[in-house]
């Protein structure tokens, strides 16, 4: 892989890194919220989005670490 390839590369990991470690404290403060509720609150239509929507941060988390592994290997690889 060329010099200008590879920075391009390191330069989208920086991104996704950003990108993960906002996710992840979007999703720790979604998961505050809904622990933070009342049993009833948990329950009802708004606490079933908030559980879902921390769930579904955390999938997103996941899919970039597998971005994340995926480049490891690309720069390992060289």
């Amino acid at each position: 892989m060329n010099k200008a390839r590879r920075k391009e590369i390191e330069d989208a990991r920086d991104l996704l890194e950003r990108a993960k470690d906002t996710l992840e404290k979007c999703r720790d403060e979604e998961r505050e919220a809904f622990d933070n509720m009342p049993e009833g609150l948990q329950n009802s239509e708004r606490g079933q989005q908030t559980d879902t929507n921390a769930s579904e941060l955390e999938s997103a988390c996941e899919v970039l670490d597998e971005i994340l592994s995926s480049l490891d290997e690309i720069e390992g690889g060289e």
